[in-house]
Order: structure tokens, then C-alpha cells, then sequence
């Protein structure tokens, strides 16, 4: 049975960020999982998640300037000083929030760009040292060009090469269903040929990223096939919900362990 980490930052966001680790809870979530903490002070984060009884699954190191269009910058060169503090502000939170596995977000350059690629490729060693010494995995996603244009990672095959070539065992590839289906398709053939080096599946509806099983793919399909597969890692619901949060979790309902 899957273990599914609601996304606090597309789910239930019809109340402010802090109130929604107990909503998440109250709805039979376990886990949670969020693009960003940094707005809050860790030992904050950290006391929700134990009120709510809740395991972090997941969140994103520091993206450079979101509010300014950035998504990212461990691509980018030039701004590498600031990347590395980047994942030393992360893993204060991770301490704090006992989180396991930190995505790298990559920026927005040019996927050919020599230098970017350089760049790259540093800031994913960088990380990954730096993670391994706590115990954390570093994950890499590809994201579709059509949600996010000019995005560096855009491409299922290409993170794989990175992975392998790095050769350093906690890296690892965020597998997000609903970028696989929009940037390759063949969801469940790749998912099973890739999943060696998954570290963390998140899910949403295909074309409108709404509930799981509104779209275009049988998700239900992907999540038995999750579990045909061995896979053990959390499935993070990073989708938008099409109404009221709690109005489209009957999806969930089947999944509940508790």
C-alpha cells in the first residue's frame, strides 16, 4: 500500500500554511511533504509536524529568488557561494523537521549550455557530500517545459545519465508522474525500468494536475503497480485539487492505513 505525503503547498491551502499539517492529518495523511519552509523558523515547522504526528517526506532547498520568476539555481553559474549556502540553510530545517530526502532544483538556463551542465553536475556533488554526511538523499526532477518553459532538467533520460555518472549512491531521481506523462508518457514501462534509482514518486492528474484518476492516466493502476514493483518510498500528492481539499480526497479513502 502506498504511503501518500499531501503537498501543503497545493493541498489545503484554504487555510494558512501552519494550519494545514493538522488538516492534512485529520484527513488520514501520515506524511507531508511542501516546496518550501524557509518562511517559517525550523523548531516552528518541526512542532507542527510532531502535533500532527506527521513524518516530513520531502521539501525543496532554497530556489534562489522564487518571487522574482527564479526556480532554482544550482544550474545557473555564477551562483554557486549561494547555492552551497542554499543546502546548509536546508539542512538546518532537515535537523529540525527529521526530513530524509532534499530535491535539488535546477534553474532556469538552457538544457545544452555547457557551462550549465558544468554547473550542474557541481552543485549535484556538492549537495550530495554534504547530505551523505546526514544521512540524506539528494533528488534530482525532471519537470515538463509546458508547467515550467526553459527549465534546465527537462528530460527523464538525461537526469538518469546524471545519476549514473555521478556514481554516488544517494542521489537519487524524483519520479513525478504527471511531469513523466506530459514530457515522455509511458508511465508504468519507465517507472519500472527506473526505479533502481527512485528515491521519491509524487503523482497528479493528467492534463489539468487536479485528483488522482480525473485524467488521462489510470492511477490507480500506478499505485498497484507501485506495489507489484517493491517500491517503499513515500508518494507525495503534489496536485492542485479541483475544489475544497477535503471535497477530492475520496480518492484516498481506499489507502487509508489508519
Amino acid at each position: 500500500m502506498p504511503r501518500f505525503a499531501a503537498n501543503l503547498t497545493m493541498m489545503f491551502n484554504e487555510r494558512p500554511f501552519l494550519d494545514r499539517f493538522a488538516a492534512a492529518a485529520d484527513a488520514g495523511f501520515t506524511a507531508v511533504e511542501f516546496l518550501f519552509p524557509y518562511d517559517h523558523a525550523p523548531d516552528v515547522v518541526a512542532a507542527k509536524l510532531r502535533a500532527a504526528g506527521l513524518t516530513q517526506a520531502l521539501f525543496n532547498m532554497p530556489p534562489g529568488d522564487w518571487a522574482a520568476g527564479e526556480r532554482g539555481i544550482a544550474a545557473l553559474p555564477g551562483r554557486e557561494a549561494e547555492f552551497d549556502a542554499g543546502v546548509d540553510t536546508a539542512l538546518t530545517y532537515a535537523e529540525a523537521t527529521g526530513v530524509k530526502r532534499l530535491h535539488m532544483m535546477a534553474g532556469l538556463v538552457p538544457a545544452d549550455d555547457p557551462a550549465a551542465n558544468a554547473a550542474y553536475r557541481r552543485a549535484a556533488s556538492v549537495a550530495a557530500e554534504k547530505l551523505a554526511a546526514k544521512g540524506l538523499d539528494l533528488l534530482l526532477e525532471p519537470i515538463n517545459g509546458r508547467d515550467m518553459p526553459g527549465y534546465f532538467l527537462n528530460d527523464f533520460d538525461k537526469a538518469a545519465e546524471i545519476i549514473a555518472g555521478l556514481k554516488l549512491p544517494n542521489v537519487k531521481l524524483q519520479y513525478d508522474v504527471y511531469h513523466r506523462q506530459i514530457i515522455h508518457g509511458d508511465v508504468l514501462v519507465s517507472l519500472e525500468a527506473m526505479l533502481p534509482i527512485v528515491g521519491h514518486v509524487q503523482i497528479a492528474s493528467v492534463p489539468k494536475r487536479n485528483e488522482p484518476n480525473t485524467g488521462e492516466l489510470n492511477d490507480s493502476a500506478i499505485f498497484a503497480a507501485l506495489d507489484r514493483l517493491g517500491y517503499d518510498g513515500f508518494v507525495g500528492c503534489e496536485y492542485r485539487p479541483a475544489g475544497v481539499t477535503e471535497d477530492g480526497l475520496g480518492w484516498l479513502q481506499p489507502h487509508l492505513t489508519r
